[in-house]
């Protein structure tokens, strides 16, 4: 039986960073995969006509690399989430996972320095209590560069990798991916290189014998 997989991005290009070959290997064994993206930018709040227009552009030609079933854009503006009252988003959030109905749902890690991560997981967190959502049988964190490993140094806030998959048959098409995302790649040695993306993906697996691994939190597993 195959699994219905939602992944959510409080921005484009945190699916990919966090969990891409993940999703291009569930997408190849024939998983239906979701993506939901948080926050878009627009005009009205001050982003030139141009940008928005190459970011929906990049958006658009992300989803057809992927895959995906179907793209959901809830629109919300880019770093404002700590405004927005938090019904409406976790409404929009719920209205999103009652209509795919997914067995596995990936979410930003909930210590991430970005406030628009740590809210959407706290949002997300809300909406995917068993009792509301059944459907649900695995939810799990990703990390994502240069914001991940830029929470302050608590043990609170360690993202602790407690599963492993391989994705070394996708990782040169997840960096393909990656470039896409063209005002997002960071030059070496800064944490969104693809140098450090390539670094990190190498040192996740050499924990399992892999050449190439993601790392993700187990928050939660239904065994039926």
């Amino acid at each position: 039986m195959s699994d219905k997989v939602l992944v959510i991005a409080p921005h484009p290009d945190d699916e990919t960073l966090g969990c891409g070959g993940t999703l291009l290997k569930y997408k190849e064994n024939g998983d239906q995969i979701y993506w939901m993206i948080v926050t878009n930018i627009d005009v009205d709040n001050g982003w030139d006509e141009g940008k928005v227009q190459e970011r929906q552009g990049e958006i658009h030609q992300v989803s057809q690399m992927y895959g995906f079933e179907k793209t959901f854009k809830l629109d919300f503006p880019t770093t404002t989430l700590d405004s927005i009252p938090y019904n409406e988003l976790i409404a929009k959030i719920s209205d999103v996972i009652k209509e795919i109905e997914p067995s596995v749902v990936y979410l930003p890690n909930r210590s991430d320095i970005h406030t628009d991560h740590k809210i959407t997981f706290n949002a997300v967190m809300s909406c995917c209590k068993d009792f509301r959502m059944p459907c649900i049988k695995r939810i799990l964190m990703y990390e994502c560069l240069s914001e991940t490993e830029f929470a302050p140094a608590h043990k609170e806030c360690v993202f602790v990798a407690s599963v492993f998959i391989d994705i070394s048959e996708y990782f040169q098409r997840k960096l393909e991916i990656l470039k896409v995302y063209a005002s997002e790649v960071m030059a070496s040695p800064l944490p969104r290189s693809i140098e450090a993306v390539t670094s990190l993906a190498r040192y996740r697996g050499s924990r399992i014998g892999k050449e190439y691994a993601e790392a993700f939190y187990l928050l939660f597993e239904k065994n039926i």
